[in-house]
């Protein structure tokens, strides 16, 4: 069969080959619709910047409202209002992208008692739009969004009274700023759609000139088979292009196929799984023995939130666990098992910092699983308020709210445990087995016992300690107890690891003296642990050390028993 040629003449006329003119079109095409499409996003951008802008801006506003809310409490009981506005400039750093980004606080006069790097001024310099903020505030009006003239040029910012300190909270960011953010942007975009573009027609060409080159070919092969009176399989990876369009379409409805079934295959197995079953081809029934940290973490009151709530129950776990899930795989961690109310994940899975960080992405996670039951309890929070500005809730309405007020527990072990897959050829589970698992689940149960968010093993605290330094300490880890959990023959230290992010100076001492009382409960002078630990409690009202307080008087709180060893035996898990 002859081969064809392009650009060849018939009858003085040349014949552009097919695939040149399918090129062209899509060039034509291709390029009017990325050029029209950028200049109707150049037009209409920079007001999406400014109300993008004004949402972030918004929320960080948001934040450092409520840190100012809380930093007032905090000068109200330590009376340094140096040290609280310190402590509210320094929270209020953390999210500048710029240097010339900057937020304060300014009485309706201009002075300023708080300001960031970023605010290079002593009295707030625009006083034509402090006067309208101030006129607005007397008219009702105490939060909104401006244009503010500064030394620098012009800033967009928002803003937010605040009763207490008497001041309006600003959070703003310099106009050229955050335009130069979009200029960069659309070059950016520019360069992937020519780039793109080259990249598409060149492609598009030579895969044009093989398909069409091949039609020979194809017909050839039809031809043999109807000679020969038999089927054979007939090479279309050049086909042209009606028969690769109907391969192409029952490939689609293969591949969508089995897309939908491996989607579903990543929901009901880890991803360490996932990717084996996809390089391997096959899952065995294997495992080996690794190094990991446990996470394990369960709904406090879940019974009672069951016979509450009846088949709701499903809606608030799954309201739960699409968070916490999310925030676990952010840091690195495998959910292993979820077993209604309650969630197991592994960290160490993966490569050498994976498993050097593996201690930490749990602690990390641990704080960032509360933080997230503390997002939900406040969206709840603000539905019964929403319904409390119309009518009173309902007695059953009452009970309903309290159960679905979420709180949780989080203990974490690390250690060697049995990481693998078993079951039998019919049905296979990924699992992880060891003492460390259990411990992990025992010490989630004493948070309960120990009024404390989180409890973590020695073997966490100590590689966690060694990742961190003196310039970068994030959590400073703080004894609880030596106890012997159920089932268990000896007695471990554990601890509470503080993010001290999150805690105040008062915080932080108050543990500092709860922990040098240890020492004196465990060498058995009970009395005088007693004394102290009544003293502590006076003045911070920790509920570990209430535990510890109803625990001596138990006793009769002077000595301790006989067969002390220093270390409190459970009865219960």
């Amino acid at each position: 069969m002859k081969k064809n040629r392009f650009w060849q003449k018939v009858g003085g006329t040349t014949i552009v080959p097919i695939s040149a003119k399918i090129l062209a079109i899509v060039t034509i095409l291709l390029l009017t619709s990325n050029f029209v499409t950028n200049y109707l996003t150049i037009s209409l951008y920079s007001k999406e910047v400014i109300k993008l802008n004004n949402q972030l801006l918004t929320k960080e506003l948001k934040e450092i409202y409520i840190n100012a809310g809380n930093q007032r409490q905090i000068f109200l009981f330590s009376g340094n209002r140096h040290d609280a506005m310190a402590a509210l400039e320094q929270a209020s750093e953390k999210d500048m992208m710029f240097s010339a980004s900057w937020a304060l606080g300014t009485t309706a006069s201009g002075e300023i008692i708080f300001k960031t790097k970023g605010a290079n001024f002593n009295v707030f310099p625009d006083e034509a739009t402090l006067a309208a903020m101030v006129a607005d505030q007397d008219a009702g009006i105490d939060e909104g969004a401006r244009f503010f003239s500064m030394p620098a040029g012009e800033y967009f910012g928002v803003y937010k009274y605040h009763e207490d300190w008497g001041a309006f909270l600003i959070r703003a960011e310099l106009m050229s700023d955050m335009m130069s953010v979009s200029r960069a942007v659309f070059l950016q975009a520019s360069f992937i759609i020519i780039s793109l573009v080259v990249v598409f027609l060149v492609v598009a060409f030579v895969s044009l000139r093989r398909l069409l080159r091949f039609i020979g070919v194809i017909s050839q092969s039809l031809y043999d088979m109807q000679q020969k009176q038999e089927m054979s399989i007939i090479n279309l990876k050049d086909a042209p292009a009606d028969d690769i369009s109907y391969v192409g379409i029952s490939f689609n409805a293969l591949s969508s196929l089995i897309g939908n079934l491996l989607g579903i295959f990543r929901k009901f197995a880890s991803q360490d799984v996932v990717d084996k079953a996809y390089h391997n081809r096959y899952i065995s029934l294997e495992g080996e023995q690794r190094e990991l940290a446990v996470l394990f973490t369960d709904i406090k009151s879940f019974t009672k939130m069951t016979e509450t709530l009846g088949n709701g129950i499903i809606d608030v776990l799954n309201l739960h666990y699409n968070s916490a899930i999310r925030k676990i795989h952010e840091q690195g961690g495998i959910v292993g098992s979820i077993i209604g109310d309650a969630l197991l994940a592994v960290y160490g899975i993966g490569d050498a910092e994976a498993m050097r960080c593996k201690s930490l992405s749990a602690v990390v996670s641990a704080w960032e699983l509360h933080d997230s039951v503390a997002e939900l309890r406040q969206s709840m929070l603000e539905c019964r308020m929403a319904i409390e500005q119309t009518r009173r809730l309902t007695e059953r309405e009452e009970e309903v709210f309290r159960a679905v007020f979420l709180d949780i527990g989080v203990g974490i072990d690390g250690g060697t445990v049995f990481y693998g897959t078993v079951g039998s050829v019919e049905r296979m589970a990924n699992t992880v087995i060891g003492d460390n698992v259990n411990s992990a689940s025992r010490m989630e149960g004493l948070t309960r016992i120990y009024q404390t968010p989180i409890i973590v093993s020695e073997y966490v605290m100590q590689e966690v300690v060694s990742l961190q330094d003196a310039a970068n300490t994030r959590f400073r880890f703080f004894e609880l107890d030596r106890v012997q959990v159920k089932g268990k023959t000896k007695g471990q230290r554990i601890f509470f690891p503080m993010d001290l992010s999150r805690a105040s100076d008062k915080e932080i001492e108050n543990w500092e003296r709860f922990e040098k009382i240890l020492g004196v409960y465990y060498k058995g002078d009970w009395g005088n642990a007693l004394s102290e630990l009544r003293m502590i409690y006076e003045r911070s009202k920790m509920p570990t050390v209430k535990v510890f307080i109803d625990r001596l008087e138990a006793f009769g709180g002077d000595v301790a028993p006989d067969d002390w060893r220093g270390v409190w035996t459970m009865q219960t898990k």
